[in-house]
């Protein structure tokens, strides 16, 4: 996949860019499924392509207005990483194109379980 693809999306917060995995026509016994059966599912699965830097945090001290250069917003990082497989809930999530092919943005809280592949990484 080319990087320069997705160098200018931004994901924002602690949404997961997720590309879907490309789902069958038949089922394990071979018969064929009529074309909106997936559509209905609830639960889906597919590769985490971007993640958002995470859950925003509050400042420890109070603010001060001669300080202003040096606040720096603050994250919680998402557990998500780039190449982990993520079952997640169709309902929390948010389908979107780009360059004519489906994505979803899911919120954390709809990722029921990540898988990694540590072989994959290194």
């Amino acid at each position: 996949m080319p990087e320069n693809r997705f160098s200018k999306i931004i994901v924002v917060g602690d949404r997961i860019l997720i590309k879907p995995k490309t789902q069958t026509d038949r089922t394990k016994s071979g018969l064929f499924l009529p074309q909106g059966v997936h559509d209905k599912e609830n639960v889906l699965s597919g590769y985490v392509i971007k993640t958002g830097p995470g859950y925003a945090i509050p400042q420890d001290t109070p603010s001060e207005e001669w300080r202003k250069d040096e606040e720096k917003v603050r994250y919680v990082p998402v557990q998500a990483q780039e190449g982990d497989l993520a079952i997640f809930l169709r309902g929390g999530a948010t389908e979107v194109e780009v360059d004519s092919e489906r994505y979803f943005v899911v919120p954390q809280q709809a990722v029921l379980l990540l898988e990694r592949d540590e072989s994959l990484m290194s």
